[in-house]
């Protein structure tokens, strides 16, 4: 899909956006303990793809889904298959991209990478952590460090 997730967001608000995801899910235990654990989960699941060499393959799903083309004349998204045919259900484009997203993405490194990321963002959101000042604080607090941090590793 050729939209980004990020258009017109910053980091801090995709973080309460997906806290909001979440909680209309049903989820609600906001422990952080629990949280951080549940993040460690997404990490170990990652390493064991890896071991196990899954990894996504982009070139595959692209080949399986319809690709998003906005209409200039008014603004629309007209999804179009690779052979030019216009789908114009779109219960149908979301049933293609689950299924291609279940055989190409799914449980593979960079999901689990990615699953890492969204729930430390839930946290962030619930918690209405600034993560984007403290990643650019921490950020530059890391360049004024010696090397390894004055460690042998």
């Amino acid at each position: 899909m050729d939209e980004k997730v990020f258009d017109g967001l910053n980091l801090n608000e995709f973080c309460q956006q997906q806290h909001n995801d979440v909680l209309d899910k049903g989820f609600d235990n906001f422990h952080i303990p629990t949280l951080l654990m549940l993040t460690v989960t997404e990490l170990s699941e990652a390493c064991e793809a890896d071991r196990k060499k899954r990894h996504t393959d982009f070139a595959a799903f692209d080949e399986e889904m319809p690709q998003a083309i906005r209409s200039m004349a008014d603004d629309a998204v007209i999804w179009r298959t690779k052979d030019g045919h216009v789908i114009s259900d779109i219960e149908m484009v979301k049933a293609r991209f689950k299924h291609a997203f279940e055989k190409h993405v799914k449980d593979t490194f960079e999901d689990e990478i990615a699953d890492a990321f969204l729930r430390l963002m839930d946290l962030c959101g619930a918690y209405g952590i600034d993560i984007e000042r403290h990643i650019q604080m921490k950020a530059y607090y890391n360049k004024l460090r010696p090397t390894k941090h004055g460690k042998e590793y």
